[in-house]
């Protein structure tokens, strides 16, 4: 859910990281991120995930996202 310092949750919906969720903050504009990207292992590879435009879940009285939902896009590599 959101917190005062800006953070919502985001629902990993597929991919390597299926099921789990992970906090993102907001984008100064106080949007959702349109990616994210987590660390996969010490070797530089990366997950990326896309935002899939759904917002799963609103806080009570705010109006403002608590979850959004994310989709994965593929990996990363340094």
């Amino acid at each position: 859910m959101t917190t005062a310092r800006g953070t919502y949750t985001a629902k990993l919906l597929d991919g390597p990281l299926e099921g789990r969720t992970v906090a993102a903050s907001f984008l100064d504009s106080g949007d959702p991120q349109g990616r994210i990207v987590l660390p996969a292992n010490d070797r530089g590879k990366k997950y990326v995930y896309r935002r899939n435009g759904e917002i799963s879940e609103f806080v009570d009285g705010t109006g403002a996202p608590g979850a959004v939902d994310y989709s994965y896009f593929g990996p990363e590599f340094e």
